[in-house]
Parts: structure tokens; C-alpha cells; sequence
């Protein structure tokens, strides 16, 4: 009994490497599936990296060869920031306004001021200083 039970855990035991192998065999190919999608993932970001530098560096390029005379690139140099001043003044402009006739009415100057300075006023605020002075510290690195 002893020998026949012997006989196949011997025989049994045999297949346990191939089984073994299998499996790891089957870890392994997965392993390598992952590793080879996140390479190409990395090599498709790279790409299209490469492809946004290109398009700037065109964009650069392009404008660079446009020459109107000194005039008229400084003119179209100052379009953006003459914008930018116009708007802003106009905001100033309401915004002190809108503090001058709410303490005319009667309003605490305190309560004016938290009145016109409000979350929306800020966030709008914020995201111009980000949009003209945030973007400036990418472009230098």
C-alpha cells in the first residue's frame, strides 16, 4: 500500500514543474504585455511631445519671417497688452465707481469694499494674473 501510494506521489509530483512552469510562463507573457503597452504609451506621448514642440517652433518661425517694418510690429507687438491695459481700466473704473456710490448711499466703507472684492471678482482676478504672469514661468524653463 505504502509503495502504490509512493508510486503516485512519485508520478504525481513529476507533473508539478510543468505546472509550476505554466503558470509562471503565463505571469510572465503578462509582465511583458504590460511593460510593452506602457512602452508604447511612452513612446506616443513622446510623439506627440515631439509634435507640439514642431508646431511652436513653427508658429515661431512663421511669425519671425513676417516683417511689416518697425512700425507696424509694433503695433501688432502691442495689441494684447494695450487690450489688457483697456480692460483693466474699465474694470478699475467700475469697481471704484461702484465703491463710490455705495458709500454715497449710505454703505460702510467695510461693507463697500467686501461688497465689490467678492469670490467671483477674485477668481477672476486670479485667473488673469495666472493667464499673463503664470504662463511666463513655463516659457523660461
Amino acid at each position: 500500500m505504502l509503495t502504490l501510494l509512493g508510486s503516485l506521489l512519485g508520478f504525481g509530483t513529476s507533473f508539478l514543474p510543468k505546472v509550476m512552469d505554466y503558470f509562471q510562463d503565463k505571469a510572465d507573457k503578462k509582465h511583458e504585455l504590460a511593460v510593452m503597452e506602457k512602452q508604447a504609451q511612452i513612446q506616443l506621448d513622446r510623439t506627440v511631445i515631439d509634435a507640439n514642440i514642431r508646431e511652436v517652433e513653427t508658429i515661431h518661425e512663421h511669425d519671425a519671417a513676417l516683417d511689416g517694418g518697425g512700425f507696424v510690429n509694433s503695433i501688432r507687438a502691442s495689441v494684447r497688452p494695450v487690450i489688457t491695459y483697456l480692460f483693466m481700466g474699465l474694470f478699475l473704473g467700475v469697481e471704484i465707481t461702484t465703491y463710490y456710490l455705495l458709500v454715497q448711499n449710505g454703505a460702510p466703507p467695510g461693507d463697500a469694499l467686501v461688497s465689490i472684492w467678492d469670490e467671483q471678482i477674485m477668481a477672476m482676478w486670479a485667473s488673469i494674473l495666472a493667464f499673463w504672469f503664470g504662463g511666463r514661468q513655463f516659457a523660461k524653463k
